[in-house]
């Protein structure tokens, strides 16, 4: 298995980080990806990068702090990026529903970002939330101006006309624990119908435990729960769906299997 988006620099993982990794060969996992969301974040996932073979990077400044974007951040991302265990820009995009930076800043620090992926030649990791029109459309307009760079939504929650509208673009869908529970209607349609070969899987642990362990801290070997639910939704074998997802992941981040 491979867990697509895992925030293990997160502070509750600060007494067992170590053991959690070394538990991946048990728990059945190939390999993370630790996402940046923050310079702190950032430098944090590219450290946990260097230090374990089987976690891999992304950097990146999400919407929440667009504010603080600024040359001297770019120069540092561009600076982290250069690490060959970065894999890409991300998470970044837009969020209406905090508002924690003004939405004008937002849309400014999106798009430099996605220019920025762009010149570096790294796939982009998207968060989206109550931005589902303002996200697509930046998207769409810089995938029809560079149509081989690779995108996936993350942690995806739009509706299932707006999936099938990223996967015409090429986009890659990540779904994660969120399509286990039980008034998520929309997401299980959306895991019902996403093309196999356009499906990433992911916790974004600490975040969005899946049942049957909601209420409690998420963690990267959870990611068979996500798994096997969409199997069973879609009547496909669970290993079958592991592997596929897992050549998806290595296709979108460029790992070389």
């Amino acid at each position: 298995m491979i867990d697509s988006h895992v925030h293990l620099d997160d502070p509750r993982f600060k007494k067992d980080q170590d053991q959690i990794i070394q538990n991946f060969d048990q728990d059945g996992l190939e390999l993370v990806v630790n996402i940046g969301a923050d310079l702190k974040s950032s430098r944090a996932s590219v450290d946990l990068a260097r230090k374990y073979d089987r976690v891999y990077a992304t950097v990146g400044i999400h919407p929440h702090d667009a504010s603080t974007y600024s040359p001297e951040v770019e120069k540092e991302l561009i600076d982290l990026a250069q690490d060959e265990k970065v894999l890409a820009i991300g998470e970044i995009g837009l969020d209406y529903y905090y508002d924690n930076s003004p939405r004008d800043i937002q849309k400014e620090v999106f798009e430099k970002q996605l220019d920025l992926a762009h010149r570096l030649g790294l796939p982009i990791v998207i968060h989206t939330r109550e931005a589902s029109q303002d996200t697509f459309d930046r998207i769409k307009a810089h995938m029809e101006k560079y149509p081989q760079d690779r995108v996936l939504i993350h942690c995806f929650s739009e509706s299932l006309e707006m999936m099938r509208e990223y996967v015409k673009l090429g986009c890659y869908i990540a779904l994660g624990g969120s399509v286990t529970f039980k008034n998520a209607r929309v997401p299980k349609e959306v895991a019902k119908e996403v093309p196999l070969d356009r499906l990433l899987l992911e916790t974004d642990c600490p975040y969005l435990t899946p049942e049957p362990y909601r209420g409690k801290r998420n963690e990267p070997a959870y990611v068979r729960h996500v798994g096997d639910f969409i199997a069973n939704l879609r009547r496909i074998n669970l290993d079958y769906l592991l592997d596929q997802t897992a050549r998806n992941a290595k296709a979108f981040y460029g790992i070389q299997a």
